[in-house]
């Protein structure tokens, strides 16, 4: 991938790989880690780091908190898709709730843009 490595967000990267939110961890112990693929967690891309990223599918999964829907968080939200879509790498987005109460139908949404058609 040509996008910039931002060594200043290393820290701040292995930090949050330390403090994930409930969710992510669920996400990562209960499905990224089963898989027989490469998924990263706190991947620097550029300016920004995704909760998880994909790179055999160009795939960036976010687990969006309360904080993603205020209008000002939303925006950069929108801004950081772009750049991310810019560089071809799709972004899937799910909230904290869907995770809770809605685990698997978030697992088989993640699979099917990863897999595509490929049974489970």
């Amino acid at each position: 991938m040509n996008e910039i490595y931002n060594k200043a967000l290393v820290p701040n990267s292995r930090q949050l790989r330390n403090k994930m939110t409930d969710e992510e961890r669920k996400l990562w112990y209960c499905f990224f880690k089963k898989l027989d693929i490469t998924v990263r967690r706190q991947k620097i891309i550029g300016k920004y780091i995704v909760d998880f990223y994909v790179p055999s599918a160009k795939t960036a999964v976010e687990i969006d908190g309360s904080q993603h829907y205020e209008p000002e968080n939303k925006a950069e939200d929108i801004k950081r898709d772009k750049y991310l879509n810019d560089l071809g790498i799709k972004v899937l987005r799910y909230g904290n709730k869907d995770v809770k109460e809605k685990f698997e139908a978030v697992c088989e949404n993640i699979w099917n843009n990863i897999y595509g058609d490929k049974s489970r």
